[in-house]
This record gives structure tokens, C-alpha cells and sequence, in this order.
């Protein structure tokens, strides 16, 4: 048997590696970076421990023949980096049409609009709950 059939039938069952592998990967690849520069003895013991403890991790997540729990991780840190991703956009966003546009929040669902900076008193409707309220725009 060849070594990649072996590989192959050892990782049979188990989870392997996604995205949230990944970033923890690149995390400890950052840390390891970082302990390059480190002078204090302290520090560098304490990010030491901290690359070995995810690293052991790592390879903990890949190895697991739980692929539920391990899904259900995965899909938390994908909620999470979205919903950051999301704010990210709408920061940048606000920034850029600054001059041009307003954002608001709709009072029903919370999800913010994007209008036409246009002085007075409009009534709009949200597009995503359908609920139309006031807004002053100065």
C-alpha cells in the first residue's frame, strides 16, 4: 500500500480541514512570526504556550471523527466573520456616500437603508420587513 493510500484510509471518517482550520492556522503562523522579535522571556513563554495549545487544537479539529460538532464550530465562525464582514461594508460604505446619502435604521427589523440625502420629511418603506416609518433628514 502507498503512502497517500494510507494517508487516505487514516483520514477516512475523520473531519479534515476547513475554514475555520485555516484561520487558526494563519493565526499561529502570526504568532510564530511575532515570538521572532520577542526580547522579554515572559512574553515570549506565554505566545509560546499560546502556539502550541492552537496548534494542538489544529490538529485536534482535523483529526475528529465528531464532523457534527466540528461542522457546527465551522458554521459559527462563518456566522461570525460574515456578520463582521457586513459591518466592515456598511462602515465603509457610510464613509464613501457620505456626502451623497443617509443611512437609517428601520424601528421594526433593525436593518439599516441606504436614502438620497434629500432635506425634509420622507416617508420610506424597508425592504426587507416591508414596514414603512418617517425620517427627517437634515
Amino acid at each position: 500500500m502507498k503512502f497517500r493510500e494510507k494517508i487516505a484510509a487514516f483520514m477516512y471518517g475523520r473531519y479534515g480541514v476547513d475554514v475555520l482550520s485555516k484561520c487558526m492556522l494563519i493565526v499561529y503562523i502570526a504568532l510564530a512570526a511575532v515570538m521572532l522579535f520577542i526580547r522579554n522571556a515572559v512574553v515570549y513563554y506565554i505566545l509560546q504556550g499560546l502556539s502550541l495549545a492552537l496548534c494542538i487544537l489544529i490538529f485536534y479539529r482535523m483529526f475528529s471523527r465528531n464532523i457534527t460538532k466540528r461542522t457546527a464550530e465551522n458554521t459559527r465562525y462563518l456566522k461570525i466573520k460574515k456578520g463582521i464582514k457586513e459591518k466592515i461594508f456598511l462602515q465603509r460604505n457610510k464613509w464613501k456616500y457620505r456626502k451623497t446619502h443617509v443611512y437609517r435604521k428601520c424601528p421594526h427589523c433593525g436593518v439599516q437603508i441606504k436614502l438620497r440625502r434629500v432635506k425634509g420629511d420622507h416617508r420610506c418603506a424597508c425592504p426587507k420587513c416591508g414596514d414603512s416609518f418617517d425620517v427627517h433628514v437634515k
